[in-house]
């Protein structure tokens, strides 16, 4: 019998309740009740410090610990939040060649983290659901799962099958903070799909703004956008949809909006590996 594949799961960000992490044991427990993927929670899973899931140096200690571990096949983000950020550059010093090797999923918040990894040349990265997401929704966890353990195509968004140019996608909020700091990578010549979720619509409209008025992300290939979903009320109505928003920034900036990408804060996000695939 084949040793099983196991998955690491570490949270970088936000305070993980435990009930979750039990139905995310429980989830995989039944989706893959032969043991031929098993998860590892992480023992700081759970840690809390304020808002974070424990304090930096605990949530760094966590993720650097997981990616050397050379018994772990790769690296499933828990949940998204806040705090990644704050972690990234003290982690990337400390990763070994086994880190490199794995893959590591995850979005939202975990874009901070994956911006810098990708920036330093790992080359199995992708922005995708997490395990909190699969412990809510079957599908959307075995696309996970499939594409951490074998990058399953059939888990990629769709646009990517014909796609030749290199990739990412990233929230909204989180790229447009992370741009002209030291987690920002390059991404001349990229494919860019965006999500958001929980904003005013006047508020995707400023960050459109200052994120297409950066020099690095006029070289871009073109702008995908995903979901912009739950969007907060705005009193005016801003009289604009999302898409209406981004494709005016596009072409302000002269960057060419390539149309919709099927991935977002809900069970239907799909995986965008970061890259050429």
């Amino acid at each position: 019998m084949s040793e099983p594949f196991k998955i690491g799961v570490v949270n970088a960000s936000s305070r993980l309740d435990p009930a979750r992490g039990e139905a995310i044991q429980a989830w995989m427990d039944q989706a893959y009740p032969d043991g031929d993927v098993r998860l590892v929670l992480h023992p700081a899973l759970f840690e809390t410090h304020g808002h974070f899931g424990g304090d930096d140096a605990t949530r760094a200690r966590a993720f650097i610990e997981f990616a050397n571990d050379p018994r772990l096949d790769a690296v499933w983000f828990a949940r998204g939040g806040y705090g990644s950020c704050r972690i990234a550059e003290a982690v990337l010093p400390q990763l070994t060649d086994v880190a490199r090797k794995k893959r590591y999923l995850g979005y939202s918040d975990a874009g901070s983290l994956l911006a810098l990894l990708y920036k330093a040349g790992f080359p199995h990265l992708a922005h995708g659901p997490m395990a909190s997401d699969g412990a809510r929704h079957d599908a959307t966890g075995r696309r996970s799962v499939e594409w951490l353990r074998r990058g399953d195509p059939a888990s990629l968004e769709p646009s990517l099958r014909d796609e030749t140019r290199p990739a990412v996608a990233f929230n909204l909020t989180i790229l447009n903070e992370l741009v002209g700091t030291a987690l920002e990578p390059d991404l001349s010549g990229h494919v860019l799909m965006l999500e958001e979720v929980s904003e005013a619509l006047y508020r995707v409209d400023r960050m459109m703004f200052h994120l297409t008025g950066q020099a690095s992300i006029r070289r871009v290939a073109g702008i995908r956008l995903g979901r912009v979903s739950d969007v907060t009320p705005n009193d005016p109505d801003f009289d604009l949809t999302a898409e209406e928003i981004v494709r005016y920034w596009c072409e302000r900036s002269g960057i060419p909006y390539l149309g919709a990408a099927d991935i977002g804060h809900d069970r239907d996000n799909k995986v965008v590996p970061f890259g050429r695939r």
